[in-house]
């Protein structure tokens, strides 16, 4: 296929992306985008209007933004030499290229003029939020700067995409080189049955050990890496692992020390160039927070509601360990905190996460999941029939290319699924793949993200449809048995899931106000009001069945898991807390304190808000990939997540009140909040559902610290 990364298809033909073609057709999607701005920029502005300006804008760079999205969507899902090679020869070129269109002054101009047309004043609100918000981004971007300051704004950009894509890189590779063999099972007392087979199927899958003499390989992935955390007796192992989870982003070929000075030294530049005191205000200067200062303020306001119960907490952990181990009491190590508190948890209410594992079967999980957004939220959801083709290989004939064809969808990998959503007259919005287990050559973490931006129909224009994806790393599949998860796993799958249904139901013509496109302290609302289903009987009961037998939760283990839910909520809250912290810090009052000790630096900004440990832990900055591994990502946005805590808690009092599955209350958030985009203020989206502003204390409420 000639320039597959171009490809209009809208079942995406995975096995033609192949890394040759990038430089080229990325290089064709560049040259057609600035002809289309240039088409933009040079229109008669006698006859100019909002469709010929602001979506003129945005029209113009939607295949070069698609065709680029494929691109770094295949860097974080199929990694290889040859792919990362061809992303990073094009990466600055496209940063670059997205970073002067703000710092266009004929651009500006047009914005400028057209602003102060008849038609402009008059616009309908939706429109005039457009217009507004597409010129404020102009004016964060620079676009009132003397040239030689647009110019420096410029190099920054592409410096940062940059070093941002080497931080990422380095922790990829610094994870995937660590690997903990162990041949001797005995050593292994305690670690569950699931976590055993799994290490078991590792080692065979990279021919270690055999059936008769099993050998287990233990990775830095979440999946392998936190049930020894918790569960191996041997304490000398659990250190290892967490040895070797320091090591990820430190020290060596891999070491991202000189990278976060580098990242923060140029990103307080820019919001020094933008007439800003620091970083943090000049990003959040478009967010709910509004400044620095007043993000810090919520995340100290927290911290101080908090931290009597979080040393409450530790100290009754330290006295458990005590008692339990017949010694004095005494600080942790380290690799000692996950293993006691898990002791401790399953002392106090006779509660084991492993318990719940058998009723997670994760084919139960996602088809009870989207039963529940037929029921509360109007949608329908039904998988297609996939295929795996083998990139560059001649993939069958009947593959189906666009929506209502028959045939497979293609994808880029045999264990991805792929889905369709339908509202509630019937009408297909949208479609999304799914990719649920660890791989070497994939990315850490959760995610959502979306591939096509799709738009309601409007005028003479049909509905383009949204393309979405959803990404994780959990427990994977073994011996033919279903892939059975941890409660934690199964919120995280509700929490991704949220963020499609927000990108899914996004229902404003305008593409960028649409779905995910609002303020970052407003976009984690519903995919945290989604996790809030895993605690709720009426729910669980729709997807928590026993993989053999098909039995719900048991009224015992349901009460148990209850029970337990809160235990260390308090140190839960003050580990987001300290993320918070250290992101905001850095970027408002260290980011020019290169050479520093980042260890030592990051110790002392939060002072108060970790354990005490007998070993001080390396800073987690240099593979904290939220805020390092894009130039914006959530640097000074990390206390954003809880900001959407206290909206989802309190939002979610509507459901507990009115019917856990109630369609009225389901409906009515989707109505107010899922399709609404950006098209209206957060602050009144909220006020909308709830009929009031968002009242704190509902998150306390929750934790039980209220």
């Amino acid at each position: 296929m000639a320039a597959p990364f171009l490809t209009q298809d809208f079942h995406i033909r995975w096995s033609t992306l192949t890394p040759e073609h990038i430089e080229s057709d990325i290089r064709a999607a560049l040259e057609k985008a600035q002809a289309n701005l240039d088409a933009v920029i040079d229109q008669d502005r006698g006859k100019m209007n909002f469709d010929t300006v602001v979506l003129g804008l945005d029209e113009s760079t939607r295949e070069l933004n698609e065709s680029w999205c494929l691109v770094s969507h295949l860097d974080s899902l199929c990694n290889s030499p040859a792919l990362r090679e061809a992303y990073n020869k094009m990466l600055p070129e496209v940063s670059a290229f997205f970073a002067k269109i703000p710092l266009n002054e004929h651009l500006w101009d047009l914005f400028v003029t057209y602003s102060k047309t008849d038609e402009a004043r008059h616009l309908d609100p939706v429109r005039k939020r457009a217009l507004d918000e597409s010129m404020e981004g102009f004016i964060q971007a620079g676009a009132d700067l003397p040239p030689d300051k647009k110019k420096r704004v410029e190099e920054i950009e592409a410096e940062l995409s940059q070093l941002t894509q080497k931080y990422s890189e380095n922790v990829l590779d610094s994870t995937n080189k660590w690997e903990l063999i162990i041949e001797d099972v005995e050593r292994l007392k305690g670690l569950p049955q699931t976590a055993l087979d799994a290490a078991k199927a590792d080692a065979l899958a990279k021919n270690l050990g055999t059936a008769e003499k099993p050998a287990y390989r233990f990775t830095l992935k979440a999946p392998s890496m936190i049930p020894v955390m918790e569960y191996v007796e041997d304490a000398s192992i659990r250190r290892q692992v967490w040895e070797g989870s320091c090591s990820i982003g430190r020290g060596g070929e891999h070491d991202n020390t000189e990278l976060v000075w580098k990242i923060l030294r140029l990103r307080h530049e820019k919001a020094q160039i933008m007439g800003k005191a620091n970083f943090a205000d000049h990003v959040l200067a478009h967010r709910m927070a509004k400044n620095g200062q007043s993000a810090l303020r919520f995340v100290t306001d927290l911290y101080e509601r908090v931290k009597d119960a979080f040393e409450r907490e530790t100290i009754e952990l330290q006295e458990f360990r005590a008692d339990n181990a017949h010694q004095d009491v005494d600080l942790f190590e380290p690799w000692e905190v996950a293993f006691w508190s898990e002791r401790q948890r399953k002392s106090k209410y006779d509660f084991d996460e492993e318990e719940l594992r058998p009723y997670f079967p994760i084919d139960k999980v996602l088809s009870g999941m989207f039963q529940l957004a037929e029921k509360v939220f109007d949608l329908r959801i039904t998988s297609r029939e996939v295929v795996y083709v083998e990139p560059g290989k001649e993939a069958p004939a009947n593959v189906s290319a666009q929506p209502g064809k028959s045939g497979p969808v293609e994808v880029w990998h045999p264990e991805v699924k792929f889905y369709e959503v339908r509202n509630e007259k019937g009408v297909h919005i949208g479609s999304f793949y799914a990719d649920w287990h660890p791989r070497d050559s994939k990315r850490g973490g959760a995610w959502m993200n979306y591939l096509r931006m799709g738009v309601p129909p409007s005028g003479e224009r049909d509905r383009r449809l949204h393309l979405g994806l959803i990404c994780g790393n959990m427990t994977p599949p073994v011996d033919g048995k279903p892939a059975l998860l941890t409660h934690d796993e199964v919120t995280t799958v509700f929490h991704e899931f949220g963020h499609l249904l927000h990108q899914l139901c996004g229902n404003v013509e305008i593409p960028s106000l649409n779905g995910v496109s609002v303020y970052w302290d407003f976009v984690e609302l519903p995919s945290q009001l989604m996790e809030n289903f895993c605690w709720e009987r009426e729910s669980l009961d729709l997807f928590a069945r026993h993989h053999e037998t098909g039995e719900p939760i048991p009224a015992r283990l349901f009460k148990k898991l209850i029970a337990a839910k809160n235990y260390r909520s308090a140190s839960d809250i003050m580990r987001q807390l300290a993320f918070g912290k250290l992101d905001l810090e850095l970027h408002m009052h260290h980011a020019t304190d290169e050479g520093a000790d980042l260890d030592k630096l990051s110790r002392s900004i939060l002072k108060g808000c970790l354990m005490q440990l007998k070993t001080e832990q390396p800073t987690m900055a240099r593979r904290f990939g939220h805020l390092f591994s894009s130039p914006v990502g959530y640097a000074a946005g990390y206390y954003s997540y809880k900001w959407a805590e206290v909206l989802d808690a309190d939002a979610f009092t509507r459901f507990q009140q009115e019917g856990v599955l109630n369609p009225a209350v389901g409906r009515e958030f989707r109505d107010t909040i899922l399709s609404k985009g950006n098209s209206e203020d957060p602050a009144k989206l909220f006020h909308d559902f709830m009929g009031r502003d968002p009242d704190a204390m509902a998150l306390l409420v929750r934790a039980g610290l209220a």
